[in-house]
């Protein structure tokens, strides 16, 4: 069971003896000063936390972005990487059997097309 004051009742116990109706007129106006600030206090922190929100939502979405797009250069980078495997392997068998390479005309500063026309087979 709960003891209920009338509110009328709480209101008058809660001014100080001798109150005046003026008195209670500042004390309407201070709890109502006080209703307001806490409303515009309550607004303001909402915003703040929408804001925060906004904020962070942004970062993630920039996050998941930037993870996309890492993951795709990280595939490209496999793919070039395979691609130079392959290059070498083609050099290196091409470098077997070219003749230019394992001509002897070439240490010799001759101009180009004499080299090439003096160690291709005929």
């Amino acid at each position: 069971m709960s003891c209920a004051v009338p509110a009328a009742a709480a209101g008058a116990s809660a001014l100080p003896r001798g109150a005046t109706a003026e008195g209670s007129q500042q004390s309407h106006e201070e709890d109502d000063r006080k209703v307001r600030r806490r409303e515009k206090n309550r607004v303001a922190a909402q915003r703040s936390r929408k804001k925060q929100t906004q904020k962070a939502d942004k970062l993630h979405e920039e996050y998941e972005s930037l993870e996309q797009e890492n993951t795709s250069l990280k595939r490209e980078i496999g793919k070039l990487t395979d691609e130079m495997k392959h290059l070498s392997e083609v050099l290196k068998d091409h470098e077997k059997i070219c003749p230019l390479l394992h001509c002897t005309m070439n240490f010799v500063t001759i101009p180009r097309p004499d080299a090439l026309a003096s160690c291709l087979p005929r």
